[in-house]
């Protein structure tokens, strides 16, 4: 039998429908899928007491990767003894997060504390890494690991039951983004192996995906197929870009003109897709892609 889920909205920056965090009862506990950034914290708590919770009732989190919106307060709450799941090579940066907070710092500045709040150092007798495929007993339940790079190589997918937490694995669609959107930050958007994650995704047969931006969908096989789509789309929009040597500003304004177009025919209203852009700034998926491109020696 499905265990209850029910999805706090963290309400990120104010914008309520970008992160969640899934909150599961299992018959022996709770159960947190995803931190997310610890400026959230207030959200989190108070989604919590809306279902008569407070942090000291969590047993265990699960994240899909080390992301700051996705895991960003996760040393939050390993200090307070929540045992912490995450991909064996994210667990060093939890329990150490200084190069973490480097690689952020140079992306966001004076902005850090704001978008991501204070990032701590998780306890590594709370932190529990783990591989491809194995099985965490937690709450009673059972949750498996999937392996599914090309976002992050750090990244997991959790199955329990039928379903799956698909954390950025199957791009961004629901709550403020109804249209299907392709996060592909630096340095490890990679196409092919993005491609084999799909694969190993569709072999699961599940029947319904939870995104952490944002909620659960049931229409899985036709979201592996779009989401497929429009990484090969976007890959191929940035590399024409390239091949005719168009500069960085002027990649990020076409791409961003590109993408409207493709929310547009996902039924987007053109106004919402425009002042919406705190969750995946374009430029971050231009770099991301025009990366990949120029790793593999493209363009000739």
């Amino acid at each position: 039998m499905t265990p209850r889920i029910e999805i706090i909205d963290l309400n990120y920056q104010g914008s309520p429908g970008l992160i969640g965090s899934f909150l599961i009862f299992g018959p022996d506990g709770h159960i947190l899928v995803e931190s997310g950034p610890a400026s959230c914290l207030p959200s989190m708590k108070a989604g919590l007491e809306s279902h008569g919770l407070s942090p000291g009732d969590i047993d265990f989190l699960f994240l899909t990767h080390i992301h700051l919106d996705h895991a960003g307060a996760a040393g939050w709450w390993a200090q307070r003894g929540a045992t912490v799941c995450v991909h064996e090579i994210g667990a060093p940066h939890l329990i150490d997060p200084s190069r973490l907070i480097q690689s952020a710092t140079r992306i966001y500045g004076e902005r850090m504390d704001t978008l991501w709040g204070e990032i701590l150092a998780a306890p590594a007798e709370n932190v529990r890494a783990v591989a491809d495929g194995e099985v965490v007993e937690a709450a009673g339940l059972e949750l498996r690991a999937i392996y599914t790079p090309g976002h992050a190589s750090h990244h997991h997918a959790w199955r329990l039951g039928d379903l799956a937490f698909v954390g950025d694995s199957m791009g961004i669609r629901g709550g403020s983004i109804p249209w299907l959107d392709l996060p592909a930050p630096p340095p490890e958007f990679n196409v092919e192996i993005w491609k084999a994650s799909l694969d190993k995704l569709r072999a699961e047969k599940l029947t319904t995906i939870y995104r952490t931006h944002f909620g659960p969908r049931s229409d899985v096989a036709d979201e592996l197929h779009r989401i497929q789509r429009l990484i090969e789309r976007s890959a191929a929009e940035v590399k024409s870009m390239l091949d005719q040597g168009v500069e960085r500003d002027k990649m990020i304004e076409r791409y961003a003109q590109w993408m409207l177009g493709v929310a547009v025919e996902d039924g987007a209203d053109p106004e919402v897709f425009l002042g919406e852009d705190k969750l995946n700034p374009r430029h971050m998926s231009v770099d991301g892609i025009a990366r990949y491109w120029k790793k593999k020696g493209q363009p000739s």
